[in-house]
């Protein structure tokens, strides 16, 4: 066996060096996420606790325009994200990523009028929960997740489907099997997506432009993750005022 000046073999160096490179890649990853996490948490919380911030999303017949653009815009944004991530700057991208969070923050805060506060606490607390399994039990198997991840894929576009066609039946008994398909779904792509960036960041140079940038899109990933994993779990756990 070749060793190297300090005993060490190459390819030892080489997969320890990858994994420092991962881990690296990894901790940004979730730094971001979790300023989007608090961000998000910030607005929605600042905008139920105030009638005049809320009376501007919603009006004595619904949504107002305001109400439907802060719907609507984060798909605009994600699009955005995805499509333009070549040409954006990294800085530009955070500062997307920022308005984005602030905005589902925005979108969110109906559920804090919806829902009791101690039921909000508890779905998160089992969000954050699963999450945290998941993605540790992505990030350390050696089982290849990818036909796995292509599953959860399929998955998550049958429950648009279904969510779309339900709008119309509007059934009851379908939205909890929805629900139901969603948290098995974000549970799965959850390990899935967290396995997939540990090897991005095992084969990148930490700190270069492309990198930032692969952080914060993986950041979005697990963000989405998360938000629709706590989403479809407090269908089950919430508890309506």
């Amino acid at each position: 066996m070749m060793l190297s000046g300090r005993g060490i073999s190459q390819p030892a160096q080489a997969e320890r060096f990858t994994g420092t490179m991962a881990r690296s890649f990894m901790a940004n990853v979730f730094a971001w996420m979790g300023l989007a996490m608090a961000l998000t948490a910030v607005t929605a919380y600042y905008f139920a606790s105030r009638e005049e911030l809320i009376g501007m999303l919603v009006g004595p017949t619904g949504l107002t325009t305001l109400g439907w653009v802060v719907t609507l815009s984060p798909i605009g944004f994600v699009l955005l994200m995805s499509l333009g991530f070549q040409k954006i700057p990294a800085t530009f991208l955070a500062l997307l990523f920022g308005v984005y969070s602030v905005l589902m923050g925005m979108s969110l805060s109906f559920i804090l009028l919806v829902y009791t506060s101690a039921s909000i606490f508890k779905t998160f607390a089992v969000t954050a929960g699963m999450f945290g399994i998941m993605a540790f039990a992505g990030y350390t198997t050696k089982t290849d997740l990818s036909r796995f991840g292509s599953i959860m894929f399929m998955g998550l576009i049958g429950i648009i489907i279904a969510s779309v066609v339900n709008i119309f039946l509007k059934s009851g008994t379908f939205d909890y099997i929805i629900s139901f398909i969603g948290v098995l779904v974000f549970t799965g792509l959850t390990a899935w997506d967290v396995q997939r960036l540990k090897r991005i960041g095992a084969g990148i140079e930490y700190g270069s432009e492309s990198s930032r940038k692969l952080a914060l899109m993986g950041a979005l990933s697990l963000y989405l993750d998360f938000i629709n994993l706590f989403l479809f779990l407090l269908r089950f756990l919430g508890d309506r005022k």
